[in-house]
């Protein structure tokens, strides 16, 4: 892709990072968004409407088929939803449903709001993993939206035998510190709770000491052969560097959305399904049910 057609996030360096954030977070060539970017978040609307619309359409549209005619095909591998930063499972309910009409068995990851340090919190999905493993006797697909995504690109590479695949959503692998200024206010937040003793939170070494490097260390590593991983990014995002989403041994598909509509526009949830689909080992009886834990 051009070099230009990046032009609009080339607009930090790694003097930019603020002293919460360990500055090989930002490597060189990524940059950080500047703050009118958060402008084009405020299309989360129109993405918010254009699902409702499509919700509806498929709702009439199932009303007018009959029972014996509304069966999905059944997709092997089981699928985990992993939220976002500050996010928690609810903000990807819309997503598991329309996959799970598709015929998707998609799973929680229990995280209620994603807010905990990082390595923690792929002990506590890597233990979901295997409880998922054992209980379908398959290995999982993983759907990370932003920082979920990142901590599945981990536990793609630590865990092979659980994970089958995975398909990020403007998770900023590659630099996860090319993220909006916003957020750095949050994480700063965060560390400070940490420090005066509130558990469960992520801090200062979380993402500048020992601890953040591991993580992001693991991110970096080869995946093995038989795992699959998509990642979808938007230039329209204005949140994190899209450049920072694309993983070299992953496959990129470009969508036009917000960071945050990422999690319910139909056209990213089309773009997952497909991926979801493409990454699977097979697909094949169809069913009339669909589950979810």
């Amino acid at each position: 892709m051009p070099k230009s057609d990046w032009l609009p996030f080339q607009l930090g360096t790694v003097g930019d990072v603020s002293d919460t954030l360990a500055p090989w977070l930002l490597p060189d060539g990524y940059g950080r968004p500047a703050l009118a970017a958060l402008l084009r978040e405020g299309s989360v609307v129109t993405e918010a409407g254009r699902f409702a619309a499509r919700r509806g359409a498929t709702r009439r549209a199932r009303r007018r088929t009959p029972v014996t005619g509304r069966a999905a095909a059944r997709v092997a591998e089981p699928v985990l939803l992993v939220p976002g930063f500050l996010a928690g499972d609810w903000t990807l309910t819309a997503m598991a449903a329309e996959l799970r009409a598709r015929g998707f068995r998609t799973y929680r990851s229990r995280i209620h709001a994603n807010v905990g340090c990082t390595v923690d919190s792929a002990l506590a999905l890597e233990a979901r993993l295997e409880q998922l493993a054992e209980r379908r006797d398959a290995r999982v697909q993983i759907v990370g939206h932003s920082l979920g995504g990142m901590i599945a690109r981990g536990l793609a590479a630590r865990r092979p035998d659980l994970v089958a695949g995975i398909v990020t959503l403007g998770s900023p692998m590659r630099a996860p510190a090319a993220h909006h200024a916003l957020l750095t206010r949050g994480v700063r937040m965060l560390n400070r709770l940490a420090d005066a003793g509130v558990p469960g939170l992520m801090g200062a070494d979380c993402v500048a000491g020992e601890c953040a490097h591991l993580s992001f260390t693991e991110s970096q590593e080869p995946l093995r052969g038989d795992v699959a991983m998509t990642n979808i990014y938007s230039r329209r995002d204005g949140i994190v560097d899209p450049r920072a989403c694309i993983d070299p041994a992953g496959r990129a598909v470009e969508v036009r959305a917000s960071h945050i509509g990422m999690a319910f526009d139909p056209r990213v949830i089309d773009a997952v399904t497909e991926a979801l689909l493409r990454q699977s080992s097979a697909y094949a009886a169809p069913v009339t049910a669909a589950e979810t834990a």
